[in-house]
């Protein structure tokens, strides 16, 4: 049962570290990626649909990315989600494509940026904290219902602590490389 709770909690860590990758992908950085739009909820004939579900993407150039809608009825949807979202992108539609150019970062916005990523950063390791809250809430049931020892349970708790102590450390493993990328010029 020990070893189930442990599982468990892994799962859920890697679950609260892979949802913290995709909110940081979801950062801009100056740089072209369809991370960026991918998730946006497009307004596809009545029915909100995820971006990545309606088009390709494709990355040219650093600052420019490509949206080919796989119906070009699409395309206006498409672009109202683009300008509806707080990228501050203004797409450029050819009939075929949509265009999305990414202009430099200016240094305020920068810094702005990293807060985002310090705050996204905070929040991950307030929800590793939850799966080790919850992994111990779990440890003390099955010590009552199961007569477990102190003893086991306490080197268990251990284990569990250097579980969460590594994943907050590659939350500031990912914040630093992210912070970096907002950085560079």
């Amino acid at each position: 049962m020990i070893e189930l709770v442990l599982e468990e909690a892994r799962e859920r860590f890697a679950k609260a570290l892979e949802h913290l990758r995709s909110e940081f992908g979801g950062v801009r950085t100056g740089r072209a990626s369809s991370a960026l739009v991918e998730t946006l909820t497009v307004d596809y004939y009545g029915t909100p649909v995820p971006m990545k579900q309606l088009a390709n993407f494709s990355v040219p150039e650093p600052r420019l990315l490509v949206i080919s809608p796989f119906d070009k009825g699409a395309m206006g949807a498409i672009e109202k989600a683009i300008q509806n979202s707080d990228l501050g992108l203004s797409p450029s539609n050819d009939g075929n494509v949509i265009r999305l150019g990414f202009p430099q970062l200016t240094e305020d916005r920068r810094k702005a940026l990293v807060k985002i990523v310090k705050q996204k950063a905070e929040e991950g390791k307030v929800a590793l904290r939850g799966v080790r809250r919850h992994a111990r809430q779990e440890l003390e049931a099955l010590e009552k219902d199961q007569g477990l020892s102190s003893d086991q349970i306490e080197r268990v708790e251990k284990v569990l602590d250097k579980m969460t102590q590594d994943e907050v450390a590659r939350v500031d493993e990912l914040l630093s490389h992210k912070e970096r990328e907002l950085l560079e010029v």
